[in-house]
């Protein structure tokens, strides 16, 4: 690589990272192109700059296509089904009546905050959206509220979860890497995430729900469309045990994880059994029974709605994957060293300067758990040395690691798909919410550390 006239050639990296950004964001806002074409030219434009070698950029985007398509595709698919299932059978509206007789229409949003941080806690971000997604329309149609407004406080109590509170994999990493108590950190990450939750979901969304109307579209409403006729509706006990069935095995896989040593016939069976991809494939099997058989559909039916959600998830396999191939460059280019080189030479606290390491990588690279696993690595050594609250230092690289989510996140396309929202009312809506949870968490987790000592 050669350094711009003037800049170091970490300098000159970080500015070519930056430009990339610039120029994904321009073509597909500005020119309208098509956005997974604009992923490959940006990973292109950024392999290119940062010297890395041709055959290199190509290999490093395919491998980073593949690893994230690796998980999304199994959830997506599965999930899509179940959704699909969810909506065929009338349950959807059956749990969305439920909550509206149950809570009002005045606090649903806030009532969808907490099911969503809860349901975030064992399983992944993508798998709580297909989970919940079809209720969110369903509840917006039948209430009439701005789906924005029901919408934003299930992405941030699902965000939160998997970016500041273990067992997920990220917040696991960074515990072990600088020997902080995970029970502890446990405590400190719901006490500071459920404000952030808060903050960013209902208050953020009652602000900008009506500011930014979006119409019911995309995949989420493709799932909600009903196209055949069913004898019954399933009840909502049933409903609500098939929904969360994944939550639930992924939930015993998390204690049996922490109960259990290591080798344990138990531990593993409840490892297996609460994989993303055994749990939301046994959610299935049991969809096309209490949705599907028991609702009186038949086999016919039950094959043309699983077939008709191939062709939803084709858009969202490709924006996601490339963003995980954009992502991949970015890594082999050597931004997230760069970056690390560079917090290194400040004198900050360490607090602070593990968040700005988790944040700096993110924006970077795009991948929250790469971003705090990295800023762990480089904060071990500082945590061993100093004073500093270790579960803390965990919660603030939490926080971290989930700000300015934008075009080389997965998480980004899955969410913009999802809700039918254009680029840049992706960009107003959920990256200022993962700002939001990053930077409010940060301020708690300093207010915290003097309160604690």
């Amino acid at each position: 690589m050669i350094p711009l006239p003037g800049l170091s050639p970490q300098t000159t990296l970080l500015t070519c990272a930056a430009l990339a950004v610039g120029l994904l964001i321009f073509l597909v806002a500005r020119w309208k192109v098509n956005a997974f074409i604009a992923l490959v030219l940006a990973s292109l434009f950024v392999g290119l700059c940062s010297g890395v070698r041709l055959l290199e950029i190509a290999k490093a985007f395919q491998e980073g296509v593949g690893g994230t398509l690796g998980f999304i595709a199994v959830v997506v698919g599965l999930g899509t089904m179940l959704g699909k299932l969810l909506a065929e059978s009338g349950g959807a509206e059956v749990v969305a009546k439920t909550f509206i007789a149950a809570f009002g229409e005045k606090r649903l949003h806030w009532t969808l905050m907490f099911v969503s941080f809860i349901v975030g806690l064992p399983v992944f971000f993508g798998v709580g959206v297909v989970l919940l997604i079809p209720i969110v329309f369903t509840l917006a149609r039948e209430t009439k509220l701005p789906l924005l407004y029901l919408g934003i406080p299930v992405i941030a109590g699902l965000a939160t979860s998997h970016g500041l509170v273990p067992p997920h994999p990220g917040p696991m990493v960074a515990i072990e890497k600088v020997g902080a108590d995970v029970g502890k950190t446990i405590l400190w990450s719901l006490v500071i995430g459920l404000p952030c939750a808060a903050v960013a979901g209902p208050i953020f969304a009652k602000l900008i729900a009506h500011r930014m109307q979006v119409p019911l579209g995309g995949i989420g409403e493709k799932l909600c469309q009903e196209n055949s006729t069913r004898s019954q509706r399933p009840g909502f006990a049933i409903t609500l045990f098939t929904i969360t069935l994944p939550v639930l095995l992924m939930l015993g896989a998390t204690i049996a994880d922490v109960t259990l040593p290591k080798g344990d016939a138990f531990r593993e069976w409840a490892d297996f059994l609460g994989s993303p991809l055994v749990a939301m494939l046994l959610a299935v099997l049991l969809a096309l029974w209490s949705f599907g058989s028991q609702c009186g559909f038949n086999r016919t039916q039950l094959l043309k709605f699983t077939d008709d959600c191939v062709g939803p998830c084709a858009t969202i396999f490709l924006v996601v994957g490339a963003g995980g191939g954009f992502g991949k460059v970015l890594d082999v280019s050597g931004v997230d060293d760069a970056i690390s080189d560079l917090a290194k030479t400040m004198q900050l606290s360490p607090l602070l300067l593990g968040w700005l390491v988790a944040a700096g990588i993110r924006i970077a690279v795009g991948s929250a758990t790469v971003a705090i696993t990295l800023a762990s690595a480089i904060m071990a050594p500082i945590a061993a040395s100093s004073p500093v609250n270790k579960e803390l230092l965990v919660v603030a690289m939490g926080a971290g690691s989930v700000i300015l989510s934008h075009l080389n996140d997965g998480g980004f396309w899955f969410v913009k798909e999802y809700f039918n929202l254009t680029v840049e009312q992706t960009l107003k809506t959920w990256t200022v919410l993962e700002t939001i949870v990053s930077v409010l968490g940060l301020v708690l987790v300093l207010i915290a550390s003097r309160l604690v000592g």
